[in-house]
């Protein structure tokens, strides 16, 4: 089938952990691969807290995924054959993904990409924010607040650590509403302990 250059988006899913997310993405992956559209799925290699080679979601739901350690390396593996690019995990990739994904979407392919748009400090995670700005569709996901069941937009740590990346799940951290949102909480429960 021959594909106009035209016909190539981008997508971003965004959102707190817990949202649903991973889950939304390979909904979506999979939508394509039963009508029998070529699709390809990456994540990031550093994400092994499920599975190495798939994208697995809080909830269990999973996909065949290529592991991949940076933008460069994803787009190199991308096959020519390949309608639907999923990415999950997208923050975890280099800022050339931004380009990277201009770079697919301009030659015709599709890209769903889901990511964390803020980080446990609630500042822009990039390159989803940036991503955000060039996508065709964007859907921002929200969770519920581990503390109240509001409308949980924050991701919230609650292990101490001033690393940015944490990998992690329940364990780790929470999703929280604009109002028990505390990006200092983690620190002060450590600081409890002691």
């Amino acid at each position: 089938m021959h594909r106009r250059a035209d016909q190539g988006w981008i997508e971003v899913i965004a959102g707190p952990m817990f949202s649903g997310k991973s889950e939304e993405l390979i909904r979506r992956v999979t939508r394509y691969h039963l009508a029998r559209v070529p699709t390809q799925t990456f994540k990031p290699a550093l994400d092994t807290r499920y599975a190495v080679a798939e994208v697995v979601s809080h909830s269990r739901l999973s996909t065949e995924a290529t592991p991949v350690g940076d933008s460069a390396e994803l787009l190199r593996t991308v096959e020519d054959r390949t309608v639907i690019v999923g990415i999950d995990e997208g923050q975890f990739f280099d800022d050339g993904l931004v380009e990277v994904a201009e770079m697919l979407a301009g030659a015709g392919k599709n890209l769903i990409i889901a990511g964390l748009d803020l980080d446990y400090l609630g500042r822009p995670f990039e390159p989803i924010p940036s991503l955000m700005l060039r996508a065709e569709y964007v859907t921002k996901s929200l969770a519920v607040c581990h503390k109240c069941g509001g409308a949980g937009l924050f991701t919230q740590r609650v292990v101490q650590s001033d690393d940015l990346v944490v990998l992690g799940a329940t364990d780790t951290y929470e999703a929280r509403c604009r109002r028990c949102y505390d990006p200092n909480e983690a620190s002060q429960t450590t600081m409890d302990v002691e």
